[in-house]
């Protein structure tokens, strides 16, 4: 009986961490539904039944530990050769450098670029499009933000819930890892609590294929999960507002960030999970406030607006950020991708400083095509969208005063230096290489003459839409 209940536990905290139900993992693996419930209710099983369930134990545990060290690799923005490649040794110090940048790592320039562009509005807006073409089912509308950043698209996604749905509970995830984001898409969510009381949002620092479902999948960061209920008292914005100011030590210490022995760039110290939603409906609430190893993702939106760096290999966006979020899409969900397309002036501003610079090597064809051969026959109730280009493509524009540029006087160096940073920054050029040619006024020569030319400055995304069909 020991060598059972011990084999019962295995198997109960495998499927906790996999997000499976244990009826699944029955069917999996002894083509038995029924399997672990006959395990429980004390009934015999053979030595090479056990022998083939550990086996498949060992295997996931290590197809999970595998996993893990792939998403170290993808949260600090790894590109570089394994590293077992003795080659990538001996390039030192430098070239780990180079490796180390990231789309979202400068503060100064993530800052700059989304305060002078309209691209979080824009997103926010394809986003909202969505909406209409989901059909929520109880007991909540449930979206997943693969990225929140400084909250500007997910606040203007919740305005259009509310619009659109206003009597549905919203159940609200957002992933970041970086503290000062989760600060700044904190700030935004007093007057989000306030307009729609019947709502619960999760923040949490976890990986892209962990994330979902609120779940780590190695045991040691299972273990270490930091679990934090946030019940906001009162009725008023205000209130919320303060409450959440006084998170700030809290934040602080579980969305601290060690840097990646592979790259330098940062990842989680301890994977932290923080849920708020108002005290006053928590009874309202119940069935949708989540609570440790119950979560699961049936989401009915999913937003995944540049997760990844646009260098990074199309199989290992597929593999490690896509495909885990169109697998938690509930019958009826939508997953919209959202990534740089290119073929705009601020490509053109990087091509005459850098002749030939590729910088967006994956379309949206070449994306689904690899989704569709990792999902393989295991999904085949998502449809994938590419759509046309009328409908995929969309730009968002660099923010300028009207007489500013075209209207036949000199640009400012500000503009130029603005409208620079956010060339380079969408081409994601390292810093590297930037100091190679600020050293000289080419660049920003290079910039006057693009914006002159164009009468101004605009970015072109793509979109994808990933669905599942309703039940």
């Amino acid at each position: 009986m020991n060598e059972q209940a011990s084999l019962i536990a295995e198997i109960e905290a495998y499927c906790r961490q996999a997000g499976v139900a244990e009826s699944t993992f029955g069917r999996r693996v002894v083509n038995d539904g029924k399997f672990v419930g006959r395990l429980r209710d004390g009934k015999g099983v053979t030595t090479a039944t056990v022998a083939k369930v550990r086996g498949y134990l060992t295997e996931e545990n290590k197809s999970a530990a595998d996993s893990q060290k792939d998403d170290d690799a993808l949260e600090a923005g790894s590109v570089g050769p394994a590293s077992g490649d003795d080659n990538a040794a001996a390039d030192g110090q430098d070239e780990k450098k180079k490796s180390a940048f990231r789309f979202y790592d400068n503060r100064q320039k993530y800052l700059m670029f989304v305060n002078t562009c309209s691209e979080k509005w824009v997103v926010a807006e394809r986003a909202g499009m969505e909406l209409a073409h989901i059909h929520p089912k109880p007991p909540a509308l449930r979206v997943f933000d693969a990225g929140m950043g400084d909250g500007t698209v997910i606040t203007g996604v919740m305005r259009e819930m509310h619009r659109r749905f206003r009597t549905l509970p919203f159940y609200i995830v957002g992933k970041e890892i970086s503290l000062e984001d989760v600060r700044l898409s904190l700030e935004k969510m007093s007057d989000r609590f306030y307009e729609h009381p019947a709502t619960v949002l999760v923040v949490t620092n976890l990986y892209y294929t962990e994330a979902p479902t609120l779940t780590p999948r190695s045991m040691q960061a299972a273990a270490t999960l930091n679990w934090i209920d946030v019940p906001l008292a009162g009725d008023s914005a205000h209130e919320f507002h303060e409450q959440i100011k006084e998170m700030q030590p809290t934040l602080a210490e579980s969305w601290q960030v060690k840097p990646s022995e592979k790259t330098g760039n940062p990842l989680y110290v301890r994977p932290s999970v923080m849920v708020l939603y108002r005290e006053d409906h928590k009874f309202l609430l119940d069935q949708i406030i989540p609570r440790p190893g119950q979560a699961h993702g049936d989401y009915d939106l999913v937003i995944a607006s540049q997760p990844y760096r646009a260098r990074l290999p199309d199989d290992f966006k597929v593999q490690k950020v896509i495909a885990p979020l169109a697998r938690s899409l509930a019958p009826g969900g939508r997953l919209l991708g959202v990534h740089s397309h290119g073929a705009d002036p601020g490509l053109e501003i990087i091509r005459r400083v850098w002749p030939g610079e590729t910088p967006f090597i994956s379309n949206r064809h070449d994306l689904l095509k690899g989704l569709k051969k990792e999902l393989g026959k295991s999904h085949r109730d998502l449809n994938f969208n590419a759509y046309a280009d009328k409908r995929a493509l969309f730009r968002y524009d660099m923010h300028t005063l009207p007489s500013e540029v075209g209207g036949g006087g000199g640009i400012g160096t500000s503009t130029l230096l603005a409208a620079w940073n956010a060339a380079t920054y969408v081409a994601q050029i390292e810093d590297e290489r930037l100091e190679e040619v600020i050293a000289e006024n080419d660049y920003l020569d290079a910039t006057r003459s693009v914006l002159n030319e164009y009468n101004g400055l605009w970015f072109n995304d793509e979109s994808f839409v990933v669905s599942r069909r309703r039940d």
